[in-house]
């Protein structure tokens, strides 16, 4: 592609993730929609994060697909009427965020989009000492809940009593902090697995590795790894009832104990 599209100009022979880059540009020129504020939806954006959204919209409506090659930067330009800058800017965005890969040569490909790939962007988190635990703990809260629920609902016999061995078996490492982490893993991931929603399992996993460097401090503590223990239990016994609301109970006050447990952790790290 060597030059924006105009109006009134033939578009390009769809089929090329460039001929559907120009079709975007088109669409995108369009007058925007009206907000509640008032004014064009995007007016307020920022150049970069227009770009961006605009990428994302190509790929959620499957006009870009896996494996795509964008366009050269320089066409890329061209197409939105910008500059390198902003456009290396909202590349990057992308790129962290899991949704693109830059390969030899310097064109960017739409990835495998996977479950995996999408919960990217909690992987940087990892290794960070300074992060919001209040905002993490509130975003398990949806999304693993939610998981319980259905976990309660859709769960095979088999599912049932592997996480409640898993529960029990949590009894023999009080003071074992290493083993207990390892079991913790495979119960929470017992859970998600038998919710049946590979999607969510693939969220809640990547929301529970976040500040996993506190929590193994957390987990030494004295008397923290039995109230997990006691609380697995429970949340295990109210899913082999098939109990949902009890589960979703059992499990928020879970969540509450590991979420008060951590930040307590990263105090006391804090200050040594």
């Amino acid at each position: 592609m060597t030059r924006s599209i105009r109006q009134g100009q033939e578009p390009a022979t769809p089929g090329t993730a460039t001929d559907r880059f120009e079709e975007l540009v088109v669409a995108g020129r369009r007058p925007a929609p009206k907000t509640d504020f008032g004014g064009p939806a995007l007016e307020r954006r920022s150049i970069s994060e227009q770009v961006a959204n605009r990428i994302m919209s190509m790929i959620k409506s499957g006009n870009l697909r896996t494996g795509d090659r964008l366009p050269t930067e320089a066409q890329m330009t061209i197409a939105f009427g910008i500059s390198r800058p902003p456009l290396r800017e909202a590349l990057k965005a992308l790129t962290l965020m899991g949704l693109l890969e830059s390969r030899q040569g310097g064109r960017y490909t739409v990835t495998d989009l996977s479950p995996s790939r999408l919960v990217a962007p909690f992987n940087l988190m990892l290794s960070m000492s300074d992060y919001d635990v209040y905002e993490q703990f509130e975003a398990r809260a949806l999304v693993d809940i939610e998981l319980v629920r259905l976990c309660t609902e859709r769960a095979s016999p088999e599912a049932r009593q592997r996480i409640l061995k898993l529960a029990v078996d949590g009894r023999a490492f009080h003071d074992d902090p290493v083993a207990f982490r390892l079991l913790d893993i495979e119960f929470h991931q017992a859970l998600n697995t038998a919710a049946r929603n590979q999607l969510l399992n693939a969220v809640a996993q990547g929301l529970y590795d976040v500040g996993l460097d506190v929590r193994r401090i957390a987990s030494a503590v004295p008397g923290v790894i039995e109230k997990s223990v006691a609380q697995h239990v429970r949340i295990a016994n109210a899913v082999m009832e098939k109990d949902a609301e009890a589960a979703m109970l059992a499990y928020r006050e879970h969540l509450e104990h590991v979420r008060d447990t951590t930040i307590q952790a990263k105090a006391a790290a804090q200050k040594g």
